[in-house]
C-alpha cells in the first residue's frame, strides 16, 4: 500500500523546489523527487495529480491561505509552511468527494509534516490557518445546503400548494354539480307540479 504521509512530503518539497527555481520542468522536478523516495512505496498518481490541482488553483489557495492569515502577508510566510499550507488546503478545499480526505487527517499531517520541515512555531501557525480555512468552508458548504433545502422545500410547498388548488377546485365544481342537479331536481319538482294543479 502506498504511503500517503511520505506522498504529501513528495508534493510539499516538489512545490518548494519549484518556489526556488520558478523556470524548472515541473515534471523533472516530479521525476527526482518520486526516484529519490523510492523506497518509501510513493502514491506516484497521488503526487502528480495533487501538484498538478495546487498549480492550476494556486491562486485561490493562495487567497485562502493570505485570508486565513491576514497578519501574515504570504511573501512573509516562510516557503517550507506556504507549500505544507498548500497540499493541505487542497486536500481540504478543492478534492472530489471520490479522493477527499478527512479533514482531521488533512490537517494532522499538515501539522505533523510542519514540526519535520518547518521552524519552532510552524506547527502551530499550519494549525491555525487550516482550522480557519476548515471552519470557513464548513460554514459556507452548510449555507450551500441550507439554500438547497429552501429551494427544495419552496419546490415541495408549490407541490402542495398546487395540491390545495386541484382541492379547491376539486370541491367547488362538485358543490357547482350538486347546486345544479339541485336546481334541476328543484326545477322537475315545480314543473310536476304544475302539472297536478
Amino acid at each position: 500500500m502506498a504511503n500517503r504521509h511520505q506522498s504529501r512530503i513528495c508534493v510539499m518539497q516538489s512545490l518548494y523546489e519549484l518556489d526556488l527555481r520558478p523556470k524548472a520542468k515541473l515534471e523533472e522536478i516530479l521525476a527526482r523527487n518520486i526516484a529519490e523516495k523510492e523506497k518509501s512505496d510513493l502514491d506516484k498518481d497521488y503526487i502528480k495529480k495533487t501538484t498538478l490541482v495546487i498549480i492550476k488553483n494556486l491562486k485561490k489557495i493562495d487567497q485562502l491561505i493570505g485570508d486565513s492569515a491576514p497578519e501574515w502577508p504570504l511573501e512573509q510566510v516562510a516557503r517550507v509552511d506556504k507549500n505544507i499550507l498548500r497540499v493541505a488546503v487542497q486536500e481540504l478545499v478543492l478534492t472530489d468527494s471520490k479522493t477527499k480526505v478527512p479533514p482531521k487527517v488533512a490537517i494532522d499531517e499538515a501539522v505533523e509534516i510542519a514540526k519535520a520541515f518547518g521552524g519552532e512555531n510552524s506547527s502551530k501557525f499550519v494549525n491555525g490557518v487550516l482550522g480557519t480555512i476548515y471552519r470557513k468552508s464548513k460554514n459556507e458548504r452548510e449555507k450551500s445546503k441550507d439554500k438547497e433545502g429552501k429551494i427544495k422545500n419552496n419546490k415541495r410547498e408549490l407541490k402542495i400548494g398546487d395540491e390545495k388548488t386541484k382541492g379547491k377546485l376539486l370541491k367547488k365544481s362538485a358543490i357547482a354539480k350538486k347546486v345544479s342537479t339541485n336546481r334541476f331536481t328543484d326545477k322537475s319538482k315545480a314543473e310536476s307540479e304544475k302539472t297536478k294543479i
